[in-house]
C-alpha cells in the first residue's frame, strides 16, 4: 500500500527493474506507482488491489512468466501516465504534420527502457 519503491522490491520478483530504474532518467522524477498506476484515488486503490490479488496468485502458484511482463492493462496505464507527464512534448508532435500522430502514441515502442534502463 506504499508509494515507496523499496516497498515494491520488497514484496515482488522485482530486484533487476528495481536496480535498472535507479540507473534510469526518471530514477530522481518518478516512482514506480508514477508510471504504473493511475493518477485517481479510486484507480489507484483499484488497481492495486487487482495487482495485489493477481500477484498473490502467481508468486503463490508458482505461475508467473520470467521476466515479469506488464500486462495489457498496466502497459496502457504507463502509456497514459507517459503522456500526461510528457503532455507538451507530445502535443508538439502531434502538431507535426507527417511525423507523429495519435495512432503512434506507443511510447515504450521506441523508449521502452527509458524507465528501466537495460531492460527490454
Amino acid at each position: 500500500m506504499s508509494d515507496s519503491p523499496e516497498a515494491c522490491v520488497n514484496c515482488h520478483i522485482m530486484r533487476d527493474q528495481y536496480n535498472s530504474w535507479q540507473h534510469s532518467s526518471h530514477r530522481n522524477w518518478a516512482s514506480c506507482n508514477d508510471c504504473h498506476m493511475p493518477h485517481t484515488f479510486l484507480g489507484k486503490w483499484t488497481t492495486k488491489a487487482i495487482s495485489g490479488l493477481r500477484h498473490s496468485v502467481a508468486f503463490t502458484t508458482g505461475r508467473f512468466p520470467e521476466p515479469i511482463m506488464a500486462t495489457p492493462r498496466s502497459r496502457a496505464i504507463a502509456l497514459e501516465n507517459c503522456v500526461a507527464c510528457h503532455r507538451p512534448v507530445v502535443e508538439a508532435m502531434l502538431l507535426r504534420p507527417g511525423v507523429h500522430g495519435p495512432e503512434d502514441l506507443n511510447c515504450t515502442a521506441c523508449h521502452g527502457n527509458v524507465g528501466h534502463r537495460g531492460l527490454k
